[in-house]
């Protein structure tokens, strides 16, 4: 530092006796010439004198720099010695060639490592580059570290120092945090109200207590403990630990509950479980948890669903919705749907994209009562492309006309302040008819009867969702007779009901109940004839023959069969369903796929006797639907590929079956 001084001092005095120099002989120049010989020998001793001293002073301040970065070194391997921390370095990535005391004693217990092999220590750990910012987490007998890696030159040798930052105790900390943390789980037993009928008093008091002591066992062999809310719900509290345990067996607690009875012909309880993520507070997870157990009761019940980041996943689900016999909550919806709709200036109802006939029957039906109570009222449908041309036609002939039914283009032109969306026939945004109409509306209604989906409809003013039903049809067919005016259907109108129940119920065969039939026993009273509602089916013998193909074509795979139609045609969406139904009437098939191009994509149909769930195997290809009847829409990446992404989903879907998923 004082050599460094000396020069800053020495330049400019010295620059100053040359400029000086310089200038005394140019100036005796003019006045004596040897004065001028005297000035400039003198100067040029100057210049001599001013060389040797800037040799001199530079050579001092390269040994005190030499003395400078010898001392740096030093001091930096007595830091490496000294550092409060492990230190490694090794040649090559792999060679220990040092390491500090510390190091010695509580990493290698002693042992001598120099020459060993770093990756058989720290496997998993690049010593080839700079670690990442975060570090490595590694294990070192019974502690923990965070290794971090430094590149550099040793000895003109490529080499890395590693540093180790013990933090065992932070770790198993952190990692006692989270097993520990809290989970919440609400539970109901799904058909408490049938069980008060089918059992005496003494009996349901009897098995509601096995249902109780089979949920506490449950939950105490996995650390947790329940409390009892109502008389059907029941909330437990779990470690993240024990509810890991609970979701690698299945949630198998379903299974138990759903076996309690022992009694093949009475009814057996069946429980719903919302199991919550990993929320930051109680309160958090008790919602979360409300909401998977409302997405599993609007699934059917008889399931578990625990949310997750991405969605929820599901556990069960494999048996039949169980029939709500009492229409007080129909009567209650029907009330507050009336007095929505009496607040409203104008009703807009529409459906999903390719309307079938429960679509439209549904939309039929309520088109009229919004009209009986002197509301206007349109109805959203592709006139192009649907799946309901011989009803439209009818409907054309009677008291409906084309400006009765608007395309999706048209219908953001018919909402106003407070125009009522009503939403028919299904309840996720992206298959409505118009997803641009229910994005630009601030007044919906939801009626569906499809086992709810992840990416449902949440801003609802009334979400009417009854998936034990057969068809949305039934459900609106209810809905008309407790308006306040009453029905007022007119035969068409009736008929168009009645053939939306006729096609989820494949003719009253599958997913009937008794409010089924009194439905259609109503609209039968109503005027419909069964006979008009049959030719609403009917087919060319074009679309016969493209469905007797897919038949032939179907190849079995286990107990399923399996249709592919090569190339998409006109009418492919009304035939492949069709296929699908007829497939399950061959011997030895449980459930029946037929895979179809449809312009830039390919769909799948699903149909069952209900031996197979298709809706579980649907959910695998991120489709839905009902436990007999579901479909699945993939881009167009191959019908090859979609078969194979099918069977892997059933064999899937086998395999859960096996472990009780």
């Amino acid at each position: 530092m004082q050599s460094k001084h000396n020069l800053r001092l020495f330049t400019p005095i010295v620059a100053s006796l040359m400029a000086l120099s310089v200038c005394l002989t140019l100036s005796t120049l003019l006045y004596d010439r040897r004065l001028f010989y005297i000035c400039g020998t003198v100067t040029c001793a100057v210049f001599a004198i001013v060389i040797v001293m800037l040799l001199s002073l530079r050579g001092r301040t390269r040994a005190l720099l030499k003395d400078i970065a010898l001392g740096v070194q030093t001091s930096m391997g007595d830091a490496l010695c000294e550092l409060p921390t492990p230190v490694i370095t090794v040649y090559d990535g792999r060679e220990i060639v040092w390491y500090n005391e510390l190091c010695a004693q509580n990493v290698f217990g002693g042992k001598e490592m120099r020459g060993a092999d770093i990756s058989l220590l720290l496997p998993g750990v690049d010593m080839t580059a700079t670690s990442p910012p975060e570090g490595y987490d590694v294990g070192i007998g019974k502690n923990r570290y965070t290794a971090f890696v430094v590149a550099a030159a040793l000895s003109e040798r490529p080499g890395s120092v590693i540093y180790l930052i013990d933090d065992t105790r932070l770790k198993f900390f952190a990692e006692e945090y989270h097993r520990t943390k809290p989970r919440i789980a609400l539970m109901a037993v799904d058909n408490y109200d049938e069980l008060v009928q089918d059992y005496k008093d003494a009996e349901r008091a009897r098995l509601m207590s096995e249902v109780e002591q089979a949920i506490e066992r449950y939950f105490s062999v996995h650390r947790g403990f329940v409390v009892k809310i109502s008389r059907d719900k029941f909330m437990a509290v779990i470690e993240e630990q024990g509810a890991g345990e609970m979701l690698a067996g299945k949630f198998d607690l379903l299974d138990a509950v759903r076996n309690l009875s022992g009694d093949q012909s009475r009814m057996s309880a069946t429980l719903s479980a919302g199991v919550s993520a990993g929320s930051e507070t109680l309160y958090e997870a008790e919602q979360s948890a409300r909401q998977a157990l409302d997405m599993c009761l609007g699934r059917g019940g008889d399931q578990a669903a625990v949310k997750t980041q991405n969605g929820y996943e599901f556990y069960g689900g494999v048996s039949k919705a169980i029939e709500k016999r009492t229409k007080v909550k129909t009567r209650i919806i029907a009330s507050a749907l009336a007095e929505l709709i009496a607040s409203c200036p104008n009703v807009v109802v529409m459906g999903h994209r390719f309307a079938d006939l429960d679509c439209m029957g549904a939309a039929v039906g309520l088109f009229r009562a919004v009209r009986s109570m002197g509301k206007p009222c349109s109805i959203v449908v592709d006139k192009e492309r649907n799946l309901v041309g011989p009803l439209m036609d009818r409907l054309l002939t009677g008291d409906f006309t084309h400006g009765d039914f608007v395309s999706p283009a048209e219908a953001p032109g018919l909402l106003g302040t407070g125009t009522l969306l009503i939403v028919m026939d299904c309840h996720v945004p992206r298959v409505l008819e118009s997803e641009e109409l229910y994005r630009l509306s601030h007044n919906v209604v939801v009626i569906d009867h499809h086992r709810k989906l992840v990416g449902h409809i949440d801003n609802a003013v009334i979400f009417y969702h009854e998936p034990y039903a057969s068809s949305t049809a039934e459900m609106v067919t209810e809905l008309v007779q407790y308006f306040p005016k009453g029905p007022t259907l007119s035969r068409i109108e009736a008929e168009a009901l009645m053939a939306g129940i006729m096609l989820d119920t494949k003719n009253f065969v599958m997913r009937t109940g008794v409010r089924t039939f009194e439905a259609a026993a109503f609209l039968r009273k109503m005027g419909a004839d069964t006979v008009e509602v049959r030719k609403l089916f009917a087919s060319s013998i074009e679309q016969y023959r493209q469905k007797s193909a897919l038949i032939a074509g179907a190849a079995i795979y286990g107990d399923c069969a399996i249709s592919t139609a090569e190339a998409g045609y006109d009418g492919i969406r009304l035939v492949a369903p069709q296929a699908a139904d007829e497939m399950l009437a061959i011997s030895g098939v449980a459930a029946s796929f037929v895979i179809y191009p449809c312009g830039e994509e390919i769909n799948v149909s699903a149909r069952s006797m209900g031996a197979i769930n298709v809706q579980l195997i649907m959910e695998k290809l991120g489709g839905g639907g009902h436990q007999t009847m579901a479909a699945a829409q993939f881009k167009n990446t191959g019908a090859e590929a979609v078969r194979n992404s099918l069977t892997a989903a059933i064999d899937a879907y086998y395999g859960d079956q096996k472990t009780g998923g």
